[in-house]
């Protein structure tokens, strides 16, 4: 009920007569006869970039944990060259990285015979591993800096806590460090698979096609302009909002600190 009272309020009623008389007017005066030509591309272009956008938050997760336990608590010697990688990532353009991977380490392989005749080359030959790579890298150098104050945020008497009944090294850190830092990182978490969804698009540089490469090639061919990069607008809406729904599930299904 309450609910339902906060979207009659006047200004909400305001914003979605504006939406409607706006989707309205999209579909009785724009030019839509091209989606059935262009509509298994785009499918085949949206479901890329769903997949890009999963394997390459995963991974680079994965892969920040490390990176932000290292920081945290390392020694010098894995210190370092964790906080000089986030540096890296996080100082150079996402683009340039791409690029960097895939038209240089991209164009060293096929100098070499041996790796010419592995079975990896069908797959180097390509351009999604190297977006993939990229993507995760840069996946991992923000959000290992996160997780490195994420891990010491955690209150360091219930480590002291665990450390006093003998709790082992890798079990305080299953069961105490990590779920809390996760716990605290998981707004931001939300936010930044969001910005990964809406960095993507930079793969299409490197010809991966996926849904911005679609509605480029809908552009190209059609000189259509408007229509493509509206839908494109809408289903990056669309994935956005069911990403922050799904978090915001997640967050409000972890136990509170108490």
């Amino acid at each position: 009920m309450s609910g339902l009272k906060s979207l009659m309020q006047p200004h909400r009623i305001l914003l979605m007569a504006l939406f409607g008389a706006f989707v309205l007017w999209c579909a009785l005066s724009l030019r839509w006869d091209w989606i059935p030509k262009y509509a298994p591309l785009a499918l085949e272009g949206l479901w890329t970039t769903i997949w890009i956008l999963v394997v390459t938050t995963v991974l680079g997760f994965l892969l920040a944990i490390p990176l932000g336990l290292a920081q945290a608590i390392g020694p010098w010697y894995l210190s370092a060259p964790a906080r000089l990688f986030c540096t890296v990532i996080r100082g150079t353009p996402l683009l340039l990285q791409i690029w960097l991977l895939y038209y240089g380490l991209g164009s060293l392989f096929p100098q070499f015979p041996w790796i010419r005749s592995s079975e990896l080359w069908p797959y180097l030959r390509q351009a999604w591993p190297y977006a993939v790579l990229a993507l995760t890298l840069s996946y991992a150098g923000y959000e290992g800096e996160v997780m490195r104050g994420a891990f010491s945020g955690v209150a360091k008497g219930q480590l002291e806590a665990a450390k006093s009944f003998g709790m082992p090294r890798f079990t305080m850190f299953r069961r105490i460090w990590l779920p809390q830092a996760i716990r605290n990182v998981l707004p931001t978490l939300g936010g930044e698979t969001i910005l990964q969804l809406k960095a993507t698009p930079l793969v299409a540089t490197i010809t991966v096609v996926e849904i911005y490469a679609v509605s480029s090639r809908v552009r190209s061919d059609t000189f259509i302009v408007y229509e493509p990069l509206l839908l494109l607008a809408a289903a990056y809406m669309v994935i956005a909002g069911l990403i922050a729904l799904a978090f915001k599930r997640f967050e409000n299904q972890v136990p509170e600190r108490r």
